[in-house]
């Protein structure tokens, strides 16, 4: 079995055009993604972080630079995607939104993906729903569901962008510890987007840190813990609790340049009448 990353990122640019000036988002992006690893990605706000899973699933295209992603079978789609937003379809039962992204990448093989299909219902614990409608059904439910179509699809590379993030605690909880079996059990690639810093290393092989904009890899952080892992007693861990420091100490810096840059902007944007007013 080759031993060749599953995504290599070779110093990727992602310039937009903004009121007729460009906006470099992403500049010099290098990074590797193995086989089978569950990537978390960390940074500031307006870094790129969503541009570049956005790329990764094929929805941007870089300006300059090398994305190369390993399609290993025909017969499985290379990826899917979930948002932070609701993305299930209100008209569609929660059983046919399960089965929409196989239908839709015409991966669907009749009783086999109605059996697969099932089978994370079942897991995701919504079978006795698969007749609802999304307005009755809770957010945590929705996310549930976005998950179940997600890997009815069986993709090579699942992207996610914070999708826990308008969650509360007790559900985000539940839903990373259903992503986690799902991803144990049938290993896609995944590439995760959040905030938390606990919720990186709760969740992921390697931590990837990136700078403000325009957003570049700073560092990835190996997480030496073993699985399965529960939050409450790595909290209780004095590495757990040391590497975390470690990630926001790296995060930090970067959260304060951004910071300072958006200052820069709005005094550039201060007209002269109003700063003289203000002496």
């Amino acid at each position: 079995m080759t031993t060749e990353p599953k995504v290599i990122v070779r110093d990727v640019e992602r310039t937009f055009d903004v009121r007729r000036r460009a906006f470099r988002a992403l500049e010099g992006v290098t990074l590797d993604v193995q086989r089978n690893e569950f990537l978390c990605i960390v940074g500031p706000s307006g870094c790129g972080k969503s541009t570049l899973l956005r790329m990764l699933g094929n929805l941007e295209k870089p300006s300059s630079g090398l994305l190369q992603i390993h399609h290993e079978s025909a017969q499985r789609p290379l990826s899917a995607m979930i948002f932070q937003e609701e993305s299930v379809f209100p008209w569609m039962t929660v059983a046919q939104n399960a089965a929409y992204g196989v239908k839709i990448t015409g991966t669907w093989r009749g009783p086999e993906s109605q059996r697969r299909v099932d089978e994370l219902l079942e897991k995701a614990g919504l079978s006795r729903f698969r007749d609802f409608y999304p307005h009755q059904l809770s957010g945590g439910m929705k996310q549930r569901l976005s998950l179940v179509r997600a890997w009815a699809t069986s993709p090579e590379l699942l992207l996610l962008d914070e999708p826990f993030a308008a969650l509360d605690e007790q559900n985000k909880a539940l839903l990373q510890q259903e992503l986690v079996k799902l991803w144990e059990e049938y290993r896609s690639t995944v590439v995760f987007i959040t905030h938390s810093l606990e919720e990186a290393v709760l969740l992921g092989d390697r931590v990837a840190v990136m700078t403000s904009a325009p957003g570049r890899i700073k560092e990835v952080v190996s997480v030496p813990f073993e699985r399965p892992r529960a939050l409450a007693s790595l909290r209780r861990s004095g590495e757990f609790n040391q590497l975390v420091t470690g990630l926001w100490e790296s995060l930090r810096e970067e959260v304060e340049r951004a910071r300072a840059a958006e200052l820069r902007a709005l005094a550039g944007r201060v007209p002269e009448t109003a700063s003289g007013g203000a002496r």
